[in-house]
């Protein structure tokens, strides 16, 4: 069975990281956006994320511009802004494509695993979470307007 884990990244310094790194933890994996009106849930990802590491939990954030080209900027462009603007410690993945062709091979497995609203696949739009358990399993999809605060309790669970 394939899980989270069977797949690799590049992470914005341009280092390759497999998933695999992460096994054993529960992960949210969110597609990102600098000039979304969702922007401000980088704060409650990284509050998710400093609260919960100790306990084996992390954000793994792919900036993504398919939706209203609302992430322009270059790798080191988002990755300044996320630092300066929200003091985020966690992951942040060089951009990707969610959907279509050239969608991540990561993002086609966590969209089949987990439909979303009317069984469709696709993204709707940025900062949809998908909910990874310890197994590697894609437990949960959650949409844009649903806060980071609004599904703790969901990680907590699995915690």
């Amino acid at each position: 069975m394939t899980s989270v884990y069977d797949y690799s990244a590049t992470l914005a310094d341009g280092t390759t990281a497999s998933l695999s790194d992460y096994k054993g933890q529960v992960l949210l994996i969110v597609n990102t956006a600098s000039k979304c009106g969702f922007t401000p849930q980088y704060e409650g990802l990284e509050k998710l994320h400093a609260t919960h590491k100790d306990a084996g939990f992390a954000v793994l954030a792919f900036p993504c511009n398919q939706f209203g080209s609302q992430e322009p900027g270059s790798t080191e462009e988002i990755v300044e802004f996320c630092e300066m603007r929200f003091q985020t410690s966690f992951p942040l993945f060089e951009k990707i494509d969610v959907n279509g062709t050239n969608s991540h091979p990561l993002y086609k497995h966590l969209k089949s695993e987990v439909k979303g609203l009317l069984g469709t696949e696709r993204i709707k739009w940025n900062f949809t979470k998908f909910l990874i358990n310890r197994d590697g399993e894609v437990v949960g999809r959650f949409g844009s307007q649903k806060k980071p605060a609004d599904i703790e309790s969901e990680i907590m669970a699995l915690l």
